[in-house]
């Protein structure tokens, strides 16, 4: 279990969007933004799930909905009622109403609405988290409590290059604390023998 700060993102294959017009009309963007239990690889042996219950204790911060995590083009947010966040057994599912006066948010709705843009992403603080280094050298981190920023619409969803050079050094330090014991080891067997 480790604890860590600095806003990341995360995307998960699974979580897919779709449109909708609810009984006044209006156009919303909806689906699941996380999926629980479902791993994602960040990079060649580093795989990365959530966990039910992460977002338990986050949904009342003010979160905003994104287009590709850019703050300048803000589709909704949970204190405006423009963004409704909630948690199930399948993971985090939001409903974001478009504006209809907003180009940016018209524009991609009809785009999600062809087909054209289906996934998203979401940007967070992790809280607290499992990890667990495999037999095969592999690594799984699994996020027990993250601190919700934002939600995105995105075309080409990834985790920013900060959270993968974070686990990179994680996978890194964890190689490193290796290489000292097997050097303790060494030396261990070396008093032994004078």
């Amino acid at each position: 279990m480790t604890n860590r700060n600095g806003a990341r993102q995360i995307v998960n294959r699974r979580a897919e969007l779709n449109t909708n017009e609810t009984n006044e009309s209006e156009k919303v963007i909806e689906g699941y933004f996380a999926v629980f239990n479902s791993e994602t690889e960040l990079f060649p042996g580093a795989f990365e799930e959530i966990l039910p219950g992460a977002f338990d204790n986050t949904l009342d911060n003010d979160v905003r909905a994104l287009i590709n995590h850019d703050t300048a083009l803000v589709l909704g947010r949970n204190i405006s009622e423009t963004l409704s966040l909630r948690v199930d057994d399948t993971g985090l599912w939001g409903q974001i109403k478009i504006n209809p006066l907003d180009t940016d948010a018209i524009n991609l709705y009809e785009r999600v609405k062809r087909g054209d843009v289906s996934q998203c992403s979401f940007g967070f603080n992790i809280i607290k988290e499992q990890e667990e280094w495999r037999e095969d050298g592999s690594v799984k981190w699994s996020l027990q409590e993250v601190e919700l920023h934002e939600v995105s619409v995105c075309t080409f969803p990834a985790y920013s290059d900060t959270g993968v050079e974070a686990r990179q050094n994680d996978v890194k330090k964890h190689e490193q604390r290796k290489l000292e014991a097997k050097k303790n080891q060494l030396k261990e067997r070396l008093k032994l023998w004078h």
